[in-house]
């Protein structure tokens, strides 16, 4: 609700220009009121550039309804964010296309300096423009970091890669594929990253399961902690009543165990249980828990409209990823629709 005091110290001209510019007032109201309080706004300015690199009406009206505090910045510092962005952009329709779909991200410009120096990083790391641009758009916090702190990082995941038996040879390939799949992990301390790999060594994982592991989780492992991946394994150990070897087999097979915190694994395990799945067949097939109940419930229905009976089977057919079941799912329906063919049978032909 806006009382008529809170609407009285709204900036007028701020109001009519973006009325002017069909941006929706009420919705700007209920989400970031603040805005439409400041004094000093560069709404026509704004708008101004957006439509100078191609957005129509309704985008620009969409992009200051999306992001509203973008009018409060300067166009000085919104035309110095579009030459940093067209480092890694092919052309300014590139550009604006991404601003639509990102605002947020763009007019984010709190750490120009930071982000010129990061972008022109990632270039000399040979990650590839498109990859970096996704990072702007869907990761902008590890842009924030001073370039400092991302190098080392990068530096401290170069050494345990050789230090673990990798190749000088892949090793740019390797690191460059762990933070495409997850940027992320430039948000962690060089100790941080240590600590989890001595975790992994002293519970005798080989250097090579260590590395094996590493690509496997997709560089997540940088995000937990030895404390959290202790009480993970003994939980599995516990419930698959298996010895340090075999539970150490089963996380290879399942980085998931590792990865997860007790109580999401309880809760799946309990899922699985209550549609009759065995502890004995989750042991056989542990990739299963890397699907939330949900998925696991839907896969299970479907499976069963085909007659096919996932207490009695095996559970390869349910887990992977929405494509690997979607494959599984049409070869047992094609089993199930194909005629059975007899080819002794006589051919009854019709005179």
């Amino acid at each position: 609700t806006y009382t008529t005091d809170t609407k009285s110290k709204e900036n007028k001209q701020t109001i009519e220009t973006l009325s002017r510019l069909s941006v929706d007032i009420k919705k700007i109201r209920r989400l970031k009121e603040w805005v439409l309080l400041q004094d000093v706004a560069y709404v026509k300015e704004i708008a101004g550039i957006l439509q100078e690199m191609g957005a129509e009406e309704t985008a620009v009206a969409n992009i200051l309804e999306r992001c509203p505090e973008a009018i409060l910045h300067s166009p000085a510092e919104i035309n110095s964010q579009r030459t940093l962005w067209q480092l890694v952009c092919q052309n300014e329709k590139q550009l604006i296309k991404l601003i639509e779909q990102f605002p947020e991200s763009f007019f984010t410009i709190e750490y120009q300096e930071n982000q010129k120096a990061n972008i022109l990083f990632f270039q000399e790391l040979g990650l590839k423009n498109n990859i970096i641009t996704r990072f702007l758009t869907s990761a902008p916090s590890i842009f924030c970091n001073p370039v400092e702190k991302n190098r080392s990082v990068i530096e401290t995941l170069q050494r345990n890669y050789l230090s673990l038996g990798g190749s000088d040879a892949n090793m740019k390939i390797w690191i460059l594929k762990l933070l495409s799949q997850n940027p992320f992990i430039l948000l962690n301390t060089s100790t941080a990253i240590q600590e989890n790999l001595e975790f992994l060594q002293k519970n005798d994982f080989t250097d090579h399961e260590v590395l094996q592991l590493l690509s496997k989780l997709k560089g997540f492992i940088f995000q937990l902690n030895p404390t959290t991946m202790q009480k993970s394994m003994l939980f599995s150990k516990n419930v698959f009543k298996c010895s340090d070897e075999e539970l150490k087999q089963l996380v290879l097979k399942c980085p998931a165990l590792l990865y997860y915190s007790v109580p999401v694994l309880e809760e799946r395990l309990e899922g699985l249980l209550k549609e009759g799945i065995s502890v004995v067949q989750i042991r056989e097939t542990p990739m299963v828990l890397e699907l939330t109940t949900q998925i696991v419930q839907y896969r299970i229905k479907k499976l069963a409209a085909l007659g096919y009976d996932i207490k009695s089977g095996t559970l390869e057919s349910l887990s992977g990823t929405k494509k690997d079941f979607e494959v599984s799912y049409g070869k047992i329906q094609s089993k199930k629709e194909r005629p059975i063919f007899n080819p002794v049978a006589p051919i009854h032909i019709e005179d």
